[in-house]
């Protein structure tokens, strides 16, 4: 089989396989956390949950983590939180505002919509590879996260970095011929979103969930999230 004939493979069936165990595992996922139901609290509400929900997004999808004194940022782990925001920043721009991706996304749903700049992303993307090699160093320095990574924690961020630097280096046509480099970036997509699923990396969808629950309940009883 020549580099064509894999990048076929990638790009075809393997790729629909993976996307398949990416939805499904999602969906199912988002069953199980749904059918937990929520229990019902008796007690009369203090405050209002709509503001504690508003509050809760505010501080938690817009301020962090780059308004440090928002969440005392640097009372904490600053490498953390700010190296944490550049990577997740860079991810969400070339996941979705690249326009290669975009087009990926468009064959999928029938739907396009407007791209930032090749260059800006290309800047957040090497932004988000850079952090993600803090972050790395982070965890085994310091020593409460070094405590909390284990072999899961450390799968995680090879599968998402594989991810992150082979399509930065088929942008950039380096090392590799391009159809190589693309093969290479497929096989990391594809492997990356088999093991989603499986992984504590969905925190990207339940995150909404904590993040209006924990709202709803600080409104609830008029305390700031």
């Amino acid at each position: 089989m020549d580099w064509n004939s894999f990048l076929r493979f990638v790009r075809g069936p393997l790729f629909e396989a993976s996307l398949l165990v990416f939805v499904a595992g999602l969906a199912y996922r988002l069953l199980r956390v749904v059918t937990l139901g929520w229990a019902r609290n008796r007690a009369p509400a203090a405050g209002s949950r709509v503001v504690g929900v508003g509050r809760s997004y505010a501080k938690g999808v817009i301020a962090w983590p780059f308004i440090p004194w928002v969440k005392d940022t640097f009372r904490g782990n600053a490498v953390t939180y700010l190296a944490g925001g550049l990577f997740h920043l860079g991810l969400f721009v070339v996941i979705l505002l690249g326009t290669a991706h975009m087009l990926a996304w468009k064959s999928l749903l029938g739907f396009g919509w407007p791209t930032l700049s090749p260059s800006i992303v290309d800047f957040l993307a090497a932004g988000a590879i850079v952090a993600m090699i803090a972050l790395l160093i982070n965890r085994f320095s310091h020593p409460v996260v070094r405590k909390l990574t284990g072999p899961a924690e450390l799968l995680n961020w090879l599968v998402v970095f594989l991810a992150m630097v082979t399509g930065y280096m088929m942008t950039h046509h380096l090392f590799f011929r391009y159809e190589v480099l693309f093969g290479l970036h497929m096989v990391a997509v594809d492997v990356l979103l088999i093991w989603i699923p499986f992984s504590a990396i969905p925190h990207f969808v339940f995150y909404f969930f904590s993040r209006t629950i924990h709202g709803v309940e600080h409104g609830r009883r008029a305390v700031t999230p």
